[in-house]
């Protein structure tokens, strides 16, 4: 089973831009995408567009900017699942 990478967003921060690039994550199947209300990074919220991938705090300069970090973080992420799935197959 592979799980999809979950890609959190707070309502507060929707005053950046990043309502638009939530809209364009549900629309791909590969990300589950979830809106709060908060996510109690009130700091961040309010300084720089932001959301969690994978409970990470993934944040930038501009909503363009942190679409491509999203979709970075995502990559990264999986990559060290697969790393650390390979180090345990040789255990």
């Amino acid at each position: 089973m592979i799980l999809k990478p979950t890609i959190e967003f707070c309502a507060s921060n929707m005053h950046h831009g990043t309502d638009n690039i939530m809209k364009k994550l549900e629309a791909d199947e590969r990300f589950d995408v979830i809106e709060y209300g908060c996510l109690g990074n009130c700091g961040e919220c309010y300084m720089l567009p932001f959301a969690l991938v994978d409970g990470t705090i993934v944040s930038a300069e501009s909503v363009d900017q942190l679409y491509d970090k999203i979709l970075s973080s995502v990559d990264q992420q999986q990559a060290d699942r697969e790393a650390l799935d390979r180090l345990i197959d040789d255990l």
